[in-house]
């Protein structure tokens, strides 16, 4: 079935562009050079519409693709150039076509009333919109799936150039800054004029020039003048038909002006919809930038969570969301610019789970012991995220930004699990578990940026953090799951029970402060120097208690090495210098840091002092090939330091089957990294390419050194001697044929070489080093190969096939993952729109103990007349009644396959209503 879809879709495809001939030739000037990036279109004759369009190359060859025996009004333009047209009836032969512009002004009545789909102004490209839809798109993301080098993945995250989009903007204004999903997920297609693509983005003007900006990807979108200065949007409500009692309410306004915007979205529903999940608020930035990635040093916040699953879509047993966020923007003046926005999310969700976890033979890699697990779990989670900015800018020599965001939430997580362990022991049991956390983060920014004159610039950035978290996990268990062991320091003082009643309260405060001042000298206009003198204070104070409920509800508070009170203390002061220089076709940015690094914890009366200095190198070089070809490599030398919880010496209770003890004496580690890439982007043939080459080498790694009994494990964390590497490779193609055939194709290799370290003995040795431990050095190989083929036709139905492949061999095991899927989208009648996606899903290991088969099937239909408000929407998923997916990981220690239940089908009946 899955292979009939693709031959049918490829013939199909083929039998269509074949009835096209190719109208190709050269744009040139007067005197016989070729335009680079001028535009080309035909517009057919009897009816107006646009056929074909080109932009030329480098070279001013340009390439149609119109219809046999009909004709066309050919039309070129250039900046600087009197506009060209000319009749042009094509045959059944392909026609060479050569175009002279004559200098001169641009006259109205030649003006080409028709836009370009695409157009290219220096790092920008402009997608227009109609162009590339034909109706049937309701929200972003239909129109951003359509659109040449433009990729939309299922997170709602967009991907330009293999790079993410990493702000969101409507008419200029900040949507929801720090994630692109709301505005995907939520702005109506039908408002949207046109797709802005700012490559090389640098949200401060007077830092474009001295910046590299290569890995900034912004998107704006342009509103359709019916769509500003009035409310639009739209209502909707559902209910199921037949079996169940699901429902949705969906209401989305929005308001644009050239003063202020209103942006309101709210969605209730026990369909599954999460319009935001429990992943995205751990990931939600709120735009805030690490502006201390080129200073040589990573310190990063670690969350100190307790494990609460984060489900990434709406495959689980029963999903209940209501979900609420209203963004804004407003100027009192020309110059001072005020926004921000609020969002409040409150879910339920029910799991079901039956997985294998499987520990790993340290020498041999061979299957050790087997943990089948039944998993029983009622989620519960609320959060909410506040922003708020202020950017002040007077003169085009000064700027003052404050940002200001919250985060928080309640997280709540009961399971019942029933397991057994193979070969058998005591640990077969019946487990109940419950997991809570209040996490919440304030943090907050002021930039101020000074232009002098055109020689010296000035930055300074300040930003501080505040976090507090407090984790409360408990575990009842029929057995002991950590008994003392001869030979060993491991002694909870844990009493005999009938059963084995667990908590651990968690408490972790962090304050950090990051600041840097920098200076850019302009010693011509194509180089300057960077002066920069930063410094990053972090202060962790880190608490844990671990007690046992006894069966006549006393409490036993256990040994002493279950407590934990550590301070962390880190300071890093530098100061960097970097010289940038653009010659022809290269620019180079050598520079280099120096660090007086501090670091102090204090624990039990003990304090581990550890002060050093280092040098830290990195360059950036860049090959510009053409104006949309370039070949980029970078190397970084990179000290990363681990946070408080890794220094705790005490017994952290990670879950009811893994202990954790820190170590006080913990250094940094230090990266070696190296990066090639390259990017090009044919207008000619509407082809782009792009890939990467990264190597990256660890010494001194954070590494975890673990004892097993069973499943059960305790592990201690050290700084290894041996180095761990990393090579990746990945490369991506996508082209446009004809503007209705789009092809996708996405490759990538990783290789990974680690040293894992487990003790010999059970649980013995969480004092030992790695010289009583076992090492083990596992490579493992990951694959990753995606093609898929779409059509964008205006009146035939739209097919999109394609097929993902990954492969991961680990530890002499090789996991395989198949996912054909297929996608119909076909609007017709000027009225009716018809939707489906399938997919089907194949996964299994190499030795067949874990082979599992799933697809999963969604269709609708909408009717909506031209011009009415009204939509009437009858929509099914799950409709193949498929009741469990697969879900799958593995690690240094272990492999884990689980199936998990998913919603039964069901129908919905939706009417909405476009304001």
């Amino acid at each position: 079935m899955k292979s009939l879809l693709i031959v049918l879709a490829l013939l199909f495809s083929v039998n269509f562009y074949s009835q096209n001939i190719r109208v190709q030739g050269v744009l040139k000037d007067s005197t016989g050079v070729g335009l680079e990036m001028a535009n080309v279109m035909a517009v057919e004759k009897a009816t107006g519409n646009m056929e074909s369009y080109a932009i030329t190359n480098e070279a001013g060859k340009f390439q149609l693709a119109l219809k046999v025996n009909t004709t066309y009004l050919l039309k070129a333009s250039f900046i600087g150039y009197t506009p060209f047209e000319e009749e042009l009836t094509t045959g059944t032969a392909d026609i060479n076509k050569d175009i002279t512009l004559q200098q001169g002004i641009q006259m109205k009545e030649l003006e080409i009333v028709h836009e370009m789909p695409v157009t290219i102004k220096g790092d920008t490209i402009v997608y227009n919109s109609d162009s590339f839809t034909n109706g049937s798109e309701r929200k972003l993301e239909d129109v951003l799936k359509k659109l040449p080098g433009v990729e939309v993945n299922e997170d709602g995250e967009i991907e330009v150039e293999g790079k993410k989009v990493s702000k969101l903007m409507v008419e200029g204004k900040d949507f929801f800054d720090g994630d692109t999903k709301l505005g995907v997920k939520n702005i109506p297609a039908d408002a949207v004029s046109k797709v802005e693509v700012l490559r090389n983005y640098n949200e401060i003007g007077q830092l474009r020039g001295v910046q590299n900006n290569e890995d900034n990807v912004a998107m704006n979108i342009k509103l359709k003048d019916g769509k500003k200065n009035f409310w639009f949007g739209d209502m909707s409500a559902g209910a199921s038909i037949g079996e169940g009692e699901r429902y949705i309410v969906a209401p989305k306004v929005f308001y644009y002006s050239p003063k202020y915007s209103l942006n309101i979205i709210g969605n209730i529903n026990n369909t599954g919809e999460l319009p935001l999940t429990a992943q995205d608020y751990f990931k939600f930035t709120g735009g805030f930038r690490n502006f201390m990635k080129r200073g040589g040093t990573s310190f990063n916040i670690s969350s100190n969570d307790i494990g609460i699953s984060l489900l990434r879509n709406n495959r689980a047993k029963e999903i209940e969301t209501k979900f609420g966020a209203a963004n804004f923007s407003y100027n009192p003046s020309k110059s001072w610019t005020i926004s921000g926005f609020g969002i409040i999310n409150s879910s339920l969700t029910d799991m079901e789970t039956v997985s294998r976890n499987t520990l790993l033979n340290p020498l041999t890699g061979e299957p050790e012991t087997i943990q089948d697990t039944r998993e029983t779990a009622e989620q519960r989670n609320d959060f909410a995220l506040f922003k708020l900015s202020s950017s002040y800018k007077p003169n085009a020599n000064f700027q003052l930004d404050y940002d200001a965001f919250l985060k928080t939430s309640d997280q709540k997580e009961m399971n019942e699990l029933l397991t057994t362990v193979t070969p058998e022991t005591e640990q077969s049991q019946d487990i109940y578990t419950d997991k809570r956390q209040n996490p919440f983060s304030f943090n907050q920014n002021a930039n101020i940026y000074y232009t002098l004159n055109e020689r010296n610039i000035f930055a300074f950035e300040a930003q501080h953090l505040y976090q507090d978290e407090d984790p409360l996990y408990n575990a009842n268990l029929a057995q002991n799951p950590f008994p003392s062991v001869s030979g060993s320091d491991l002694n909870l003082g844990l009493l005999p029970a009938g059963r084995y009643d667990l908590s651990q309260k968690r408490f972790v405060t962090t304050n950090k402060t990051d600041a840097k001042l920098d200076y850019y000298y302009m010693v011509t206009d194509k180089s300057s120097v960077n002066i920069t003198f930063g410094n990053t204070f972090s202060y962790q104070n880190f608490n844990s208690d671990m007690f046992q409920i006894l069966d006549n509800g006393d409490v036993n508070e256990m040994d002493a090495s279950t407590k934990n009170d550590v301070s962390f203390v880190f300071n890093d002061a530098f100061v960097g210098v970097h010289y940038r220089f653009i010659k022809g076709k290269f620019e180079l940015n050598p520079g280099v840091s120096f660090h007086a690094y501090s670091m102090k914890n204090d624990q039990a009366g003990t304090t581990v002092n550890n002060n050093f200095f280092r040098v830290l190198p990195d360059i950036f070089a860049q090959y510009q090939i053409r104006k949309m070809e370039r070949l980029i490599y970078n190397y970084s030398m990179t000290n990363q330091f681990t946070d408080v919880a890794n220094f705790a010496r005490g017994y952290i209770l990670n879950s009811y089957q893994s202990l954790f003890r820190g170590n006080p004496d913990l250094e940094s580690s230090l990266y070696q990294n190296h990066s090639l890439s390259y990017f090009r982007y044919d207008m000619f043939n509407f082809t782009q390419i792009y890939g990467s080459i990264t190597y990256t080498k660890q010494m001194d790694a954070v590494k975890s050194i673990a004892a097993f009994d069973g499943v059960n494990q305790v592990s201690t964390v050290e700084n290894s001697p041996f180095a761990d590497e990393t090579f990746t490779a990945y490369a991506g193609y996508n082209r446009n044929f004809a503007r209705f055939y789009k092809v996708s194709l996405d490759a990538s290799v990783t290789w990974s070489k680690f040293n894992n370290f487990r003790f010999d003995s059970e649980f013995s040795g969480t004092d030992a080093t790695f010289d009583n431990s076992v090492r083990q050095v596992n490579e493992q190989v990951s694959h990753s190969y995606e093609a898929s083929l779409s059509t964008n036709y205006r009146k035939i139905p739209n097919i999109e096939v394609g097929f993902e492949y990954t492969l991961n061999d680990y530890a002499d095991n090789k996991f395989y993952n198949h996912r054909p899927f297929a996608n119909i989208n076909y609007f017709f009648w000027n009225a009716f729109t018809v939707k489906a996606q399938y997919d089907y899903t194949h996964y299994y290991n190499s030795d067949r103990t874990s082979d599992n088969e799933y697809d999963f099937l969604s269709a609708e239909i909408m009717y909506r007349k031209k011009d009415s408000h009204w939509e009437f929407k009858v929509g099914g998923t799950n409709l193949l009644n498929t009741t469990s997916l697969n879900d799958d990981s593995f690690n240094q220690f272990s492999t884990y396959t689980s199936r998990y239940r998913v919603q039964p089908r069901y129908l919905l009946l939706t009417i909405r209503y476009d304001l």
